[in-house]
């Protein structure tokens, strides 16, 4: 009834207001991927015009050219790889991790905290030359596995701090009552507290998955031929002579395609995981 009320009540300027943000909001967000479209479908020379020509004859030669010349479905792979394991590895320990750092009390606790944080907190341009030359000198260089450690050091943090979140404020009661049923720690863990979490895991993943996909620094200085992600392959149509623009928004637009239909197949468990919590009781 409270619904059907809200829903017949006049809308007053505080609702017209916030539409009017929000649809702001989702055009300027949305406008780099329509401009992209654009560019994509456009020839070199309607490319180029000025002023910018919104009425045109589009042209898919730009995906033939990706598709063919590009080395598309190489990168691709190498970032499911590196993507797709970095996502498991970091959820496979951070969880736990985040369940210790929850319900356990020890000394230096709280400093162990502070450093995990730290590792979101420093810009990533400061480990590189680190990196670099630790990987290159144990011949892990232009490899998955020197992408997915480092990948590592930015999601193990990220999952910690969610999944902790999530697990402090799960009521301790349940966990009890399944010690009394006469489970284990881990059985408690496993059986009790990881469904009860499952916005947040799938949070801990979409958001993992999306900065591992994504990715162009290390990748960029860590890698030469073999391990190269989708990203460096977009950045291949960029030269010192000239930026050919409809290659280069022909392949970011394939680079999303995935990103979305994940998006699209967890949209729903990604907005509970990141309202739940907003309210309590």
């Amino acid at each position: 009834m409270a619904n059907a009320r809200d829903h017949d009540r006049p809308a007053t300027l505080g609702d017209i207001l916030n539409t009017i943000g929000l649809v702001i909001v989702a055009i300027v967000f949305i406008m780099p991927i329509f401009w992209a479209i654009l560019m994509s479908l456009k020839t070199r020379a309607d490319a180029l015009s000025m002023p910018p020509k919104w009425l045109f004859v589009p042209t898919f030669d730009h995906y033939r050219t990706v598709w063919n010349e590009g080395a598309l479905l190489d990168y691709t792979q190498n970032s499911l790889i590196v993507t797709l394991s970095a996502t498991a590895i970091g959820l496979v320990l951070g969880v736990p991790a985040a369940y210790i750092l929850a319900r356990r009390h020890f000394r230096g606790k709280r400093a162990l905290l502070l450093g995990i944080l730290s590792t979101r907190m420093i810009p990533p341009v400061a480990f590189i030359i680190p990196f670099f030359v630790i990987f290159t000198n144990i011949g892990l260089k232009d490899t998955y596995t020197a992408l997915v450690i480092v990948y590592l050091t930015i999601i193990l943090g990220f999952v910690i701090w969610m999944m902790r979140s999530y697990i402090v404020d799960l009521p301790i009661e349940l966990e009890e009552a399944a010690r009394i049923d006469g489970c284990e720690q881990w059985q408690t863990f496993r059986y009790v507290v990881l469904p009860s979490c499952k916005p947040g895991l799938a949070t801990s993943a979409i958001f993992s998955f999306i900065y591992a996909w994504n990715e162009f620094l290390y990748a960029m200085v860590l890698t030469n031929r073999h391990a190269k992600t989708l990203p460096l392959g977009i950045y291949n149509w960029v030269s010192y002579e000239e930026v050919r623009w409809g290659e280069l928004t022909a392949a970011a637009v394939l680079a999303m395609l995935p990103v979305l239909v994940f998006y699209l197949f967890v949209q729903r468990a990604l907005v509970r995981g990141l309202t739940m919590g907003a309210v309590k009781g």
